[in-house]
């Protein structure tokens, strides 16, 4: 009999017709298995749980962390709240459906003889992955001149914060004391819809995106809470990244367009905890082609 497995995907995008049939593709591969959804499930928040109530049916335990997309209000969506009330209602509708969300006491994972701390994460970002000697202010003037300005910009509001910097500023501080009361002895695998670390953002097509990516206020999290692996999703882009030997995944499955330069949506889940086979920039590209 198989042991059970962490998996991980992120970036489903469910709103997407050609995606929907991929969400029938993610099953477990044993009754214990759980899975981690890295983010940017959908948009509308009837479409979100509906996702996740068919991901929880399925799966023992399903952890869940916000991406961008969950925390737009579009015009059209029947619960009109925007900012912390959003990012509220959407942890409350989880913990309904017995998800769990980066508000609930972290799970542990037990692997084998091991025990592992898994840390669903919401830190949002703060313009700070930009190019070095410039300013927010200037990045995203240099964003908007070369017409790669992130939808965020008008959908995901701040309320009652000032500003999206100020919403990740708390975030992190609040964050902080409980990654901080993880026992010593304990491994982690931290999840997170945005990246930790900003190396993954450097292979982004269009590196003015990187603003929209993270903070640098969590660029040592993976080393400072003794991190087996990181998992993320945002960068539609399916690979493992190595930084200072802690391997972070980026987990997601993307839009149509994309899965579809590389022939197909294929395997939406990636194995965690055991680890899967480390996926290349390279293997990526020559799928493309």
């Amino acid at each position: 009999m198989a042991a059970p497995s962490l998996l991980a995907t992120s970036d489903l995008h469910v709103s997407h017709r050609d995606n929907r049939p991929v969400l029938d593709t993610i099953r477990p591969h044993t009754d214990e298995d759980w899975l981690i959804v890295a983010g940017d499930v959908a948009e509308k928040t009837d479409t979100i749980r509906g996702a996740l109530e068919l991901l929880r049916e399925r799966f023992a335990k399903v952890i869940w962390v916000p991406g961008n997309h969950e925390l737009w209000t579009p015009a059209d969506d029947e619960v009109p709240a925007r900012g912390v009330e959003r990012y509220d209602h959407l942890v409350r509708m989880c913990r309904e459906l017995d998800v769990t969300t980066p508000e609930d006491p972290y799970p542990v994972w037990r692997d084998g003889e091991r025990e592992v701390v898994i840390v669903p994460l919401f830190v949002l970002y703060d313009y700070s992955f930009r190019v070095p000697g410039t300013t927010a202010e200037e990045a995203l003037e240099h964003a908007h001149e070369t017409r790669v300005v992130c939808t965020d910009e008008v959908l995901l509001h701040s309320d009652p914060h000032e500003s999206r910097t100020a919403w990740c500023h708390d975030r992190v501080r609040r964050t902080l004391p409980r990654l901080e009361a993880i026992p010593a002895d304990l491994p982690t695998v931290l999840v997170s819809h945005w990246p930790l670390h900003r190396a993954p953002t450097r292979r982004l097509h269009y590196p003015q995106f990187g603003i929209w990516c993270g903070t640098e206020l969590t660029a040592d999290w993976h080393l400072r809470f003794r991190a087996l692996a990181e998992v993320h999703g945002h960068l539609h882009i399916p690979v493992t990244d190595r930084i200072d030997g802690v391997p972070f995944e980026e987990v997601s499955l993307g839009y149509p367009r994309e899965w579809r330069r590389r022939g197909g949506p294929g395997d939406p889940l990636h194995s965690i905890l055991p680890p899967a086979g480390e996926r290349t920039f390279e293997e990526l590209v020559r799928a493309h082609r």
